[in-house]
């Protein structure tokens, strides 16, 4: 399905991409992500398709807010039930809830249950509409790390068994990594779409790297051309062998993966090094990280967390690692 809006107020914005399958609008707070899911949803004025001129109660969309908007007087079934009608109306709302793996709770109140349940008793009432189009804001926010990634399981599976086209818009990477397509927004606009594999493996900015979680991306300036050229990381006060082909005097996002850091021998220190001492250890079922203190910049680095680590460390950043964009493309 095709998305093209036009928004005036309260912010001016627009926005045209396709949302097939579980697509992800990634972008960070105050970027008008939610006035957009309001706006398809007939909630906020606006210009463009699909479902233009409609008001809210003729639109084929199921919307979930973020706070899932659950009826707090009324208990779980009907919750579900209100959007439904004809005489039949608690059989289909019992069938949505045993979908969705909640019709043991069916009496309970809306109060009673955690934040995964009231998010999961919002999508069947969503479901229940039968939309052409489903739209939900900031699933995550209200779900702990330990319990979101199978609240988004759950979530992903039941939208594709029914098949509806699904627009989620989060600021969290996590939801980007499962995703069918990904949408990034920067700036009150989009600056690059694809599937996750497509988007990891060429972001077109340093905005995107951000948007997407990536450590270690900041800013700088090349001097110089080709494979002499230097980076210049002011919060480091120091100069990085780099090779790029953007002009001198170019200002840049950089960006190093936290396993290209290489640690020095002190007997190899040189100009090119990097002094560093260590801030913070991280240990994780992701691997074992250090974040490095360099000048006024924080750089991450994926090394061994070894007791006997020296105070201040000597680090090598190779130049076929960095990679580097024109601040503020695209």
């Amino acid at each position: 399905m095709r998305i093209d809006y036009r928004i005036a107020q309260p912010i001016e914005f627009s926005a045209s991409f396709d949302v097939e399958g579980f697509t992800v609008l990634l972008g960070a707070s105050g970027e008008g992500k939610s006035l957009l899911l309001r706006a398809l949803a007939g909630l906020q004025a606006a210009q463009g398709e699909p479902f233009a001129g409609l008001p809210p109660n003729q639109r084929p969309v199921g919307y979930l807010p973020q706070g899932h908007a659950l009826f707090p007087h009324l208990r779980v079934w009907q919750n579900v039930a209100f959007a439904l009608s004809g005489p039949h109306r608690r059989d289909e709302a019992m069938a949505w809830l045993e979908r969705v793996g909640l019709v043991a709770l069916a009496e309970r109140w809306p109060a009673q249950l955690s934040g995964g349940q009231q998010q999961r008793v919002a999508l069947a009432r969503a479901l229940a509409r039968r939309p052409q189009l489903l739209l939900l804001d900031e699933p995550t926010s209200a779900l702990d790390p330990t319990t979101r990634d199978d609240v988004l399981a759950e979530l992903i599976a039941e939208v594709h068994a029914v098949g509806i086209p699904t627009l989620v818009v989060s600021h969290d990477p996590a939801l980007a990594a499962v995703a069918d397509q990904l949408v990034l927004m920067h700036d009150r606009r989009i600056v690059q779409s694809g599937t996750p594999a497509e988007v990891h493996a060429q972001p077109n900015s340093g905005a995107v790297l951000r948007l997407l979680g990536y450590r270690n991306v900041h800013c700088g300036k090349l001097a110089g051309a080709g494979c002499a050229q230097r980076l210049l990381w002011p919060e480091a006060g120091v100069e990085l062998p780099v090779c790029t082909d953007l002009p001198d005097g170019s200002v840049v996002d950089w960006h190093i993966a936290p396993q290209a850091v290489e640690v020095h021998d002190l007997s190899a220190v040189s100009s090119k090094s990097v002094a560093a001492h260590i801030e913070v250890r991280q240990v994780g079922v992701n691997g074992h990280y250090v974040g490095l203190r360099c000048g006024k910049a924080r750089l991450w680095a994926e090394l061994p967390l070894s007791r006997d680590m020296p105070a201040v460390l000597q680090l090598h950043l190779p130049a076929a690692a960095i990679r580097c964009w024109p601040r503020g493309y695209p």
